[in-house]
C-alpha cells in the first residue's frame, strides 16, 4: 500500500450506534457545504467484487468468503467473525489500514468546507480519535435504535440487540464525543442542532475561535 495522506487541518469523526441516524446527520452537513469521507462506502469497495482487499481476504480465510462474483460473502463473514474473536482481528488488519489510507486520500482531496469522516466504529477502533479534531456523536435511546433496525433491515430483536452488544456502549461513546446530536424526533429536530455545529465547524475550520464542547 502506498503511505497515507497526510491529515487534513481540520476534520470531525462522526460516529453512533447502529439505527442512531449517522447517514441522515451527515447528508444534513453535506448539504451545508462539508465534505463527507463514509468509511462503509470504502470498505464495500474494498470488499466489492475484485476489490482491492478480497485477495488478502481469500488468502487468510478462504476462497468460500467469495462469493461467485468476486465479492465478500458478508453473511458468512459476519457469522464468522461473531463467533471468532480471533478471525474478527485477522479481518480488522486486513480491512482498517485500507480503510485508513483511502479515507485520508479522500480527504486530502476533499474540497468542502471541513472533512467529516463517518466512521460506525470509532471508538472501538481506537486510533482514529488522533487522526480527528472532534468526534459528534449522534445519539438516540437504545429502544429507539432497535426499532428503526427492525424495520429498516427486517431484523429479528434478538439480532439487532447482538449487533449493539458488539458496539460500544452508548455511555462511553458521549463520554468520548465533543459534540453530541440527539436524534430520537425527526428531521425538524435535526435541523437546528446541524445549523448551530455547522457553524461553529466553519468558524473552527478558519481558525478564528476556540469553540468548546457543544452538548446540545
Amino acid at each position: 500500500m502506498t503511505a497515507a495522506a497526510p491529515l487534513p487541518p481540520f476534520s470531525i469523526g462522526l460516529t453512533g450506534g447502529i439505527g442512531s441516524g449517522k447517514s441522515t446527520v451527515a447528508d444534513l452537513f453535506a448539504a451545508r457545504g462539508a465534505s463527507i469521507v463514509d468509511t462503509d462506502l470504502i470498505a464495500h469497495s474494498l470488499t466489492a467484487p475484485h476489490g482491492a482487499a478480497m485477495p488478502a481476504i481469500v488468502a487468510a480465510f478462504g476462497p468460500a468468503f467469495a462469493d461467485a462474483a468476486g465479492a465478500l460473502d458478508r453473511a458468512r463473514m459476519r457469522s464468522l467473525v461473531f463467533a471468532d474473536t480471533g478471525a474478527k482481528a485477522r479481518l480488522e488488519a486486513i480491512l482498517h489500514p485500507r480503510i485508513r489510507d483511502a479515507a485520508l486520500a479522500a480527504a486530502a482531496a476533499a474540497t468542502g468546507s471541513y472533512v467529516i469522516y463517518a466512521v460506525p466504529l470509532l471508538i472501538e477502533s481506537g486510533t482514529w480519535r488522533e487522526r480527528v479534531t472532534r468526534i459528534l456523536a449522534v445519539d438516540c435511546p437504545e429502544e429507539v435504535q432497535i426499532a428503526r433496525v427492525m424495520a429498516r433491515n427486517n431484523l429479528p430483536e434478538s439480532q439487532v440487540k447482538a449487533i449493539m452488544a458488539a458496539q460500544v456502549g452508548r455511555q462511553a461513546r458521549l463520554d468520548a464525543a465533543d459534540d453530541v446530536i440527539e436524534n430520537s424526533a425527526g428531521i425538524e429536530a435535526l435541523t437546528p442542532q446541524i445549523d448551530r455545529l455547522h457553524n461553529l465547524y466553519l468558524a473552527f475550520s478558519k481558525r478564528t475561535a476556540t469553540i468548546p464542547s457543544q452538548r446540545l
